[in-house]
């Protein structure tokens, strides 16, 4: 199988979960794409990122048009994660990849945990 195809199906689960769950494609796409892609960690979730905006936007749109969302509710978090993803976005250079691969895991294991109790 070619690097693009690895890349599309890569992309295609992310945007799968994204919408399913309303979000969380990322967790999908950075292990797919460091894993089997063989992309380096920092660049995978640099273009994580990329790939997440447009699925995001996409995601609450639909669910705007079928009443799943109500923007004056998202609003103060949509805040909050504004100013957490500019401080995160600074962070990002000076974190190695090694531990930001490690931290990544630690969300990943915490999130699994709370969501099985």
């Amino acid at each position: 199988m070619t690097q693009t195809w690895k890349m599309r199906i890569s992309g295609a689960a992310a945007g799968t979960v994204n919408g399913l769950f309303g979000g969380g494609g990322g967790t999908v796409l950075v292990p797919l794409l460091t894993a089997w892609c063989k992309i380096g960690q920092k660049r995978a979730m640099a273009n994580c990122v990329a790939v997440i905006l447009p699925l995001c936007a996409l995601s609450a749109v639909i669910y705007l048009l079928r009443s799943g969302l109500h923007l004056l509710t998202a609003l103060p978090y949509l805040m909050g994660g504004l100013a957490g993803g500019l401080l995160g976005g600074k962070l990002f250079r000076r974190v190695p990849g090694p531990w930001l691969r490690r931290i990544f895991g630690v969300f990943l294991v915490y999130g699994g945990v709370r969501y099985l109790l």
